[in-house]
């Protein structure tokens, strides 16, 4: 495949923003997407538009079976060896929260720790404190270096006290785009007897995800992230984890039997899928899959390292930017890159590339412990997917000279 054959199967990439040619960088909030995502949501939508689990009408059995065949896409897809260990959710952030209120109910005692590192999205951060807060548990912090990185070293003496329960880690940060060693943290977690949960809605767009291999015993991710419709997503756990939970939320579907002396829940995941789920939002997470499988050929693979090198180089080049997030590994960063110029505001930098048709990301990345750890309020975040071409890195750089130069 071709970057232009890529390209052509997402619309949007075609529009002009105040009669200039978009430029779309803002992939790590939200990604575009193509068109055999909108075809399949139209399809269900259309087609076969009903509740699932319940009626035995044949729209009702459609829709079932292609919810069903998303669950069994999303275990093939990043190696679970059982699909009933997916349980859908409605993003990353959902998955994070019904992990920490349900392992709070189920095993946190008073006294008991958890660990989220310092450069963690604020999905990644709440949930553990409102846990913490409700148990009587303990939230602890792995800091990262001045360059962004993780103090892996720390983790020996953090962990050994025993009372760790968790460790909840990005697979790859929002902000400094840096890929985490997950397996190595996993690991020397699960020999303190600590289980680890990972963020991964930025890993799971850059790395091929296999959670067997990796060992974790949780692995989130959002569809949108992923080229499939908003309102979709996955939570991997292992089922021992998932037999120990008590339900998240209770309502239809999720129940066995209901009466008035008690109630019985069904087996995982549908425990865990309480109420009317994304019809037609879970069923476009299949075609999603075979798109991001496309985007990693050697050809686009190519294209997309040129791209991240360029851009590292033109940043890291120029006096007047500082940037976050450099390892010293270059295969260890993504082509996500935050950063800060001398003297000018974040915001009205990305307002004047927005006029330029360039859209770019500005603020906090809802990580401010993280900008508090460097020392500012706000960065400017350009993020680049697959589709992005070297000749849109190019125009951003020479845009971004330009309204640095207007701006100062």
């Amino acid at each position: 495949m071709t970057i232009e054959q890529l390209r052509a199967q997402f619309p949007i990439l075609e529009e002009k923003v105040y009669g200039r040619q978009l430029i779309y960088l803002d992939n790590a909030a939200t990604s575009q997407r193509p068109l055999s995502v909108v075809e399949k949501w139209n399809q269900i939508t259309l087609k076969s538009n009903a509740n699932l689990h319940r009626a035995v009408h044949k729209l009702a059995a459609d829709a079932t079976a292609e919810y069903e065949n998303a669950r069994q896409a999303a275990a093939d897809f990043i190696g679970a060896a059982d699909a009933h260990s997916i349980v859908f959710t409605s993003g990353a952030t959902a998955a994070l929260n019904l992990v920490a209120f349900c392992l709070g109910e189920a095993c946190i005692k008073p006294g008991d720790q958890i660990i989220v590192s310092e450069e963690e999205h604020h999905s990644n951060i709440v949930p553990w404190q409102l846990m913490a807060q409700r148990k009587g548990a303990v939230l602890k912090v792995l800091p990262v270096d001045d360059n962004g990185c993780l103090r892996v070293d720390m983790l020996d003496e953090m962990l050994s006290s025993g009372k760790v329960r968790l460790l909840s880690v990005a697979h790859i940060s929002n902000v400094l785009g840096i890929v985490n060693p997950v397996e190595e943290i996993i690991a020397k977690c699960h020999s303190y007897g600590c289980a680890v949960m990972v963020d991964g809605a930025q890993g799971i767009v850059h790395q091929k995800v296999d959670v067997t291999a990796m060992d974790c015993d949780f692995y989130a991710f959002s569809g949108h992230k992923l080229y499939a419709a908003p309102g979709t997503g996955i939570l991997y756990a292992k089922p021992e984890w998932l037999e120990a939970f008590p339900p998240y939320m209770g309502g239809g579907e999720m129940i066995e039997t209901v009466r008035w002396s008690g109630t019985t829940f069904a087996k995982a995941p549908h425990k865990f899928e309480a109420g009317t789920q994304n019809i037609s939002g879970v069923p476009t997470l299949v075609p999603a899959f075979g798109i991001a499988t496309q985007m990693r050929e050697q050809s686009i693979e190519t294209e997309s390292v040129k791209v991240k090198d360029y851009i590292y180089g033109a940043l890291r080049g120029d006096t007047r930017i500082r940037m976050f997030g450099c390892p010293e590994k270059p295969q260890d960063k993504i082509p996500l890159f935050s950063f800060c110029v001398q003297g000018v505001h974040h915001e009205d930098l990305a307002l004047i590339l927005d006029k330029m048709g360039i859209a770019v990301r500005s603020g906090q990345m809802c990580a401010e412990p993280l900008m508090d750890r460097f020392g500012v309020t706000g960065m400017l975040r350009v993020s680049f997917a697959p589709y992005n071409t070297l000749e849109e890195a190019q125009q951003f750089i020479t845009a971004l000279d330009k309204a640095i130069n207007m701006l100062r």
